[in-house]
């Protein structure tokens, strides 16, 4: 287990190197073939969330908690909406702000850069996880996304179509990865490898 978390750590790393020479118009490609793909696979998606439906209903979860796990056609519609709305946001990476003179004549300003590579914990809802990866490429940021083990057919899958419209677009394919364990050891793993890993997020309850 160490092996495999290390070596989606380092991957992201060395992804993120890369991503810090990428192009808006790069960046806006991979977002509109993600939209369409996910839009023309969306049976295949809900087939695989169906296979986390059976097990959450087996295992006596809530409705509520059941709803938050479903993907519909109007689920995976609303995905796609926000992809393209993420597209049309304003690349903010390299923009020059707060430019100031100094009494020596020194001009000196703060640049707007990546944060590098970012960690993603997140509970039942499969579509963070195509939020997350849409907002980690647009600010140039590679991410490890670790969601629910409720979920985790809907986001292997998932996850599938993201690596490959990141190869069609030609962006790095460890851009961004999913954690195919439900092994809750990986958590802690990720929370510690603050040699790959900058910024953590979880999104949850509270006890998350």
């Amino acid at each position: 287990m160490d092996n495999y978390i290390h070596s989606i750590g380092a991957n992201a790393r060395n992804a993120s190197h890369k991503l810090s020479y990428v192009t808006t118009n790069q960046k806006n490609n991979f977002l509109e073939i993600l939209a369409k793909s996910i839009k023309e696979n969306q049976e295949n998606i809900i087939k695989a969330n169906s296979l986390d439906l059976l097990e959450a209903k087996k295992d006596n979860f809530d409705d509520a908690f059941i709803d938050r796990m479903t993907l519909s056609q109007s689920n995976i519609e609303s995905m796609c909406n926000g992809i393209l709305q993420v597209k049309d946001l304003e690349d903010l990476i390299g923009k020059v702000i707060n430019r100031k003179k100094r009494p020596s004549g020194i001009e000196v300003c703060q640049m707007r850069v990546p944060i590098g590579v970012v960690g993603m914990i997140y509970e039942s809802r499969p579509n963070v996880t195509i939020d997350s990866a849409s907002l980690a490429i647009k600010a140039g940021n590679a991410i490890i996304l670790r969601g629910g083990s409720e979920t985790i057919n809907s986001n292997k899958y998932l996850g599938k179509l993201i690596t490959e419209a990141l190869i069609k677009s030609e962006l790095p394919e460890k851009a961004v990865q999913i954690i195919e364990s439900t092994d809750r050891v990986l958590v802690d793993s990720l929370i510690k490898m603050d040699e790959f890993v900058d910024v953590i997020i979880p999104r949850g309850g509270k006890s998350l």
